[in-house]
């Protein structure tokens, strides 16, 4: 930052068929938090492609509504606002009348991104919010005029493409006072359309390796959402995914009733049931021609992209490329709870250290995934607290499960929420709802998780740090020994491991010897 103050930033992307904002306060430390996030249906777009002309209707309405959000966004304190406009502004005649207006009504600087900018901003955006690892994913935004394309890994982006094909735009020209169904041989002229203007796009992605696919924009959410009601019968659930085989069902529904009806299907904003089946045609053309089976659904978009640019143009970067999602979503949450940080990179330094010796002594044969995943937990271990000291495991969990963790999918969440609940005074048991929702490799997971991270917050109770090392050696087929390496007396220390031996006994089917080495930190650091 250029600043060591924290400060109040927004970001709104004036779309061709909403208009979001994001409003966030940023942290010297580039942590943030999300003070809010708006969106208002406005189709800036409407009537926008056949003449390339913004209508004045149309014009009012988008300037209205961004008046009223950065009027919000200033009241937050915001100094900056960083605004976006794409594919109906960037096409139009009249563009430069309509951000006059901005500025002169809304006192908004706004910038009319081209294509490919859209499409790198929507890669940062929806990548800020997933777990790529060393996965290759195609990121796909079907916007009101336009559809952006990208190939991509979690920092880097291949193959970046826009193509002028959008729910509003299709509907212009293909539906246009489409109030009854819409019939077969019309809907594949739609699907033809589509398939040839992105026909040059699609021979080029044949050439990546897509490990995984991510649908962004309203398009995709509502399809997603009608798609899990219609063939699950409950609401979408965050990582719940989008499937070919439903993806067809979906537009058959949607095909055979009228405007009307079309509206009251369960899951779709009855203000998108126009353009839907437009947008629909284009996610089944990529779906089909790359042979997706399902995709995966984003909330993450412009607004988001702009949020990471801004972070990047003002010295985050290392702090974004060396951290993973999960991780600065983690970091990010502990410290919106005001916990105790030293005391968190203890006990999981120390977490992971009986994790790894465990496993090097045969007591468990879990690997990467599950230590990364007790790593975490032992970072939020102590979150709860910021609620009420009482009973704070069960606000930690709670905490974990309603957060929104980023990079993170349900089974995750939920058991680093139930290692979090039981690792302070009782081990889970099977007839409790958290542990029985788990299935049994899960609970076996959270079993041996909460009893090591049980452990490694008490050998730093005093939150002293006197405790610098710990590790646990099988001794005989019957006693495994927890070796501890201490600069000073940790007695406290002891006495919290001593009152849950009955605990380790339990979960690895022997006594636990506590062994205790006090030595100076020189000593240490030369052993």
């Amino acid at each position: 930052m250029t600043s060591v103050e924290a400060r109040t930033v927004a970001f709104m992307d004036l779309g061709t068929n909403s208009i979001r904002l994001l409003l966030v306060r940023i942290q010297p430390d580039y942590s943030y938090a999300v003070l809010t996030q708006l969106k208002q249906m406005v189709r800036l777009g409407e009537g926008a492609f056949t003449h390339q002309h913004l209508q004045p209707d149309a014009i009012d309405r988008a300037v209205f509504v961004a008046r009223q959000f950065a009027q919000v966004a200033r009241a937050h304190g915001a100094e900056t606002i960083m605004a976006v406009a794409t594919a109906a502004t960037r096409e139009a005649v009249n563009q430069a009348t309509f951000v006059q207006q901005l500025q002169q009504e809304a006192d908004l600087d706004v910038r009319v991104v081209s294509g490919l900018e859209e499409a790198r901003l929507i890669s940062l955006g929806v990548a800020s919010g997933v777990h790529l690892s060393e996965r290759q994913a195609l990121f796909l935004d079907i916007g009101g005029g336009s559809t952006e394309v990208i190939i991509g890994t979690q920092h880097h982006q291949s193959y970046l493409g826009s193509l002028k094909l959008g729910a509003i735009r299709l509907t212009s020209q293909f539906l246009t006072d489409m109030c009854g169904a819409v019939a077969l041989h019309q809907y594949e002229a739609l699907y033809q359309y589509v398939r040839r203007h992105a026909m040059r796009t699609l021979h080029e992605l044949r050439t990546y390796r897509i490990d995984l696919a991510f649908g962004s924009s309203g398009t995709i959410e509502n399809l997603a959402d009608i798609a899990v009601r219609h063939c699950l019968g409950r609401p979408r659930q965050h990582d719940d995914v989008l499937t070919y085989a439903q993806l067809l069902q979906v537009i058959a529904m949607l095909r055979d009733v009228p405007l009307e009806s079309r509206r009251k299907i369960p899951g779709l904003h009855p203000e998108r049931a126009d353009i839907i089946i437009a947008g629909a045609t284009i996610l089944h053309v990529f779906m089909r021609e790359l042979a997706l089976h399902e995709i995966r659904v984003s909330t993450r978009g412009v607004r988001e992209g702009l949020l990471v640019d801004y972070l990047l143009k003002h010295g985050a970067s290392s702090f974004l490329q060396q951290m993973s999602v999960r991780a600065r979503s983690v970091w990010q949450l502990g410290r919106a709870c005001q916990f105790d940080e030293t005391h968190a990179r203890t006990t999981a330094r120390l977490a992971l250290a009986l994790f790894d010796s465990a496993r090097h002594a045969g007591l468990h044969r879990f690997g990467a995934w599950e230590r990364e995943l007790l790593e975490y937990t032992a970072v939020l271990h102590h979150i709860g607290a910021f609620l009420h000291y009482t009973d704070y495991q069960t606000h930690t969990a709670y905490l974990i499960r309603h957060a929104h963790l980023l990079g993170f999918d349900q089974t995750e969440i939920a058991i680093m929420a139930t290692t979090a609940l039981y690792h302070h005074k009782a081990l889970p048991r099977k007839k409790s709802p958290a542990f029985a929702a788990l299935d049994q490799r899960a609970q076996q997971i959270v079993q041996l998780s909460s009893a090591l991270l049980c452990l490694a917050e008490n050998l730093d109770r005093g939150h002293a740090g006197f405790v610098q090392g710990a590790r646990l050696c099988v001794v005989d087929t019957q006693h495994v020994a927890l070796h501890i390496d201490a600069v000073h007396d940790c007695q406290v220390e002891v006495w919290g491991v001593q009152k849950h031996l009955a605990a380790f006994e339990k979960v690895f089917g022997r006594q636990l010897v506590i062994k205790v080495k006090q030595q100076t930190p020189a000593q240490l650091a030369t052993a």
